[in-house]
C-alpha cells in the first residue's frame, strides 16, 4: 500500500514539474528578447556602440599605472657647520636632523611600443615632495610659475616611421648624469655626486625626438628652453642636446652627449659642453659605472666672472652584490671649478649654500662608501660614510678643508 501511494504521487507529480519548467524556458525567452531589442534599441540612440565589444566607461583609467617611493635619512656633518647647514651637500641638507627628503608619485600609461607599423600614444607624470624637492623638480628657481612639485610631465608618441620614431613633448628630465635624480630609492648610494648638481642640469620643458638604428644603436635629440631655464622661457633663444647610445654588447654600454646655446640668465649667458656616461657589468657581482663631464660657462664683460669658464668632472662607481639582499657600493668624484662660476656662492650651486665667492675658484673631490640592504622587495636601507675635500682655503667651514659625513637612509619603494 505505501509503494502504490508514493508511485501515484510521484506520476501525479511529473506533469506539474514538467509545466513549471516549459514555463520557466519562455520566461526566459522572452526576457532574451526584451533585451535584444533594448540593445538594439541604445545603439540607435548613440547610448552603446555598436559591435561585439563595448569600451569600459573610462577607458583611460584602466591601464594607468602608481608607483614612486618614500625616503627618509639621518647624517651628520663632523665639520659642524654653524646654522646646522651643511653645504655643497644633498642628502642632506640639514646637519644632525632627522629628515623627509623624498616623496615621489607616478602615473603613467603602458610603454609606449615602438614600432613602423603603427601609431602608438602614452604619458608619464612625476611629481615630489619633501626636503630635496626643491632641487629636483621644474620650480627650481622659478617655483612660482606653477610647476613647483612637478619633476616631469610628457606626452609620448610613436610614429609608424621605419623602426618607428620616439616622440616626447612636455617636461623632460635631463640626459646627463649616470646618477638618477631618485636618490638613494634608484642609486646605489644614498647621497648625491657633486657631478650630479653642478655638471647637471634640471628638467626643463622641450620635444626629444628618439630614433632606433640597430639593436645597439639609439640616437636622440632635444630642443628645449634652456639648461636652467625649466618650464617657462624667459626669451627665444633655445638650447640644443643631443645623444648616441651605443650598446656594443649585453654587458656594456656608452652614452656620448653633446649641448649648448644661449641662456640668457643672470648667472649664465651661454653654455655648452659634453658628457661620457658608461657602465660595464664585469661579472654577475662586480659592476662599473663612469662620468666625464665637460661645461664651459660664458658671460659678458659686466658679469663676475667674465669670458669663458670651464668646468670639467670625473667620476667612477663600482658596486658588489653578495647576495640578492645585500651589495656595497663605492663612488670617486673630482670636480674642478677654477674660475668659481659654478661651485661657488652666487653661482650656478649657489643654492647649495657655498661658503666661496662668486670668481673664487676650487677643486672638489669625494669617495662615499654605501651599503645597501633589502631585507625585503620593497625596503631599502642605506648606511653611508663619505669623505669631502675642498681646496679652497676657507674650506667647508673656516679652516676646516675636510670633512666627513655619515648616517642612513631608508627608502619604501611602491
Amino acid at each position: 500500500m505505501v509503494a502504490g501511494t508514493t508511485a501515484l504521487r510521484a506520476q501525479s507529480a511529473a506533469p506539474a514539474d514538467a509545466d513549471r519548467l516549459q514555463k520557466l524556458e519562455q520566461q526566459n525567452k522572452e526576457l532574451h528578447q526584451r533585451l535584444d531589442s533594448l540593445e538594439t534599441l541604445a545603439q540607435k540612440e548613440g547610448l552603446l556602440p555598436s559591435g561585439a565589444k563595448a569600451d569600459p566607461p573610462v577607458s583611460a583609467m584602466t591601464d594607468i599605472t602608481l608607483s614612486g617611493f618614500v625616503t627618509t635619512s639621518f647624517f651628520h656633518d663632523s665639520s659642524e657647520p654653524p646654522g646646522g647647514h651643511i653645504p655643497g651637500y644633498l642628502w642632506n641638507t640639514q646637519n644632525d636632523s632627522f629628515s623627509l627628503n623624498l616623496i615621489k608619485v607616478t602615473l603613467a600609461s603602458p610603454e609606449v611600443q615602438r614600432s613602423g607599423d603603427k601609431f602608438d600614444v602614452g604619458y608619464r607624470t612625476s611629481l615630489m615632495f619633501g626636503q630635496d624637492a626643491q632641487y629636483l623638480d621644474t620650480g627650481f628657481g622659478n617655483r612660482a610659475l606653477g610647476a613647483a612639485y612637478v619633476r616631469e610631465a610628457y606626452v609620448e608618441m610613436n610614429i609608424p616611421v621605419g623602426t618607428g620614431l620616439d616622440v616626447r613633448m612636455g617636461e623632460l628630465i635631463s640626459l646627463l648624469n649616470y646618477e638618477s635624480g631618485d636618490g638613494g630609492a634608484a642609486n646605489n648610494n644614498f647621497s648625491q655626486g657633486n657631478q650630479w648638481f653642478l655638471t647637471g642640469n634640471p628638467p626643463d620643458a622641450g620635444v626629444q625626438v628618439g630614433y632606433t638604428l640597430t639593436d645597439w644603436l639609439d640616437v636622440k635629440f632635444r630642443v628645449q628652453n634652456g639648461m636652467y631655464t625649466g618650464p617657462v622661457d624667459f626669451n627665444s633663444s633655445k638650447a640644443f642636446m643631443g645623444a648616441i647610445d651605443l650598446k656594443p654588447s649585453d654587458k656594456i654600454w656608452i652614452n656620448l652627449i653633446g649641448f649648448g646655446g644661449r641662456e640668457g640668465l643672470p648667472f649664465v649667458q651661454s653654455l655648452w659642453g659634453g658628457s661620457l656616461l658608461g657602465g660595464w657589468q664585469a661579472t654577475d657581482k662586480l659592476h662599473f659605472g663612469t662620468e666625464l663631464d665637460y661645461f664651459n660657462f660664458h658671460n659678458p664683460v659686466s658679469y663676475a666672472v667674465a669670458g669663458d669658464a670651464p668646468v670639467w668632472s670625473a667620476g667612477l662607481w663600482s658596486d658588489y652584490s653578495f647576495t640578492k639582499k645585500v651589495d656595497l657600493a663605492l663612488r670617486a668624484d673630482f670636480l674642478s671649478d677654477h674660475h668659481g662660476v659654478d661651485a661657488a656662492a652666487g653661482g650656478v650651486g649657489a643654492p647649495l649654500g657655498w661658503l666661496n665667492p662668486l670668481g673664487t675658484g676650487q677643486d672638489l673631490s669625494s669617495l662615499t662608501l654605501t651599503l645597501n640592504y633589502m631585507p625585503v622587495p620593497n625596503l631599502k636601507l642605506q648606511p653611508e660614510v663619505r669623505f669631502d675635500h675642498t681646496s679652497w682655503s676657507g674650506g667647508w667651514v673656516p679652516g676646516k678643508q675636510n670633512r666627513f659625513i655619515f648616517g642612513a637612509g631608508a627608502s619604501y619603494l611602491f
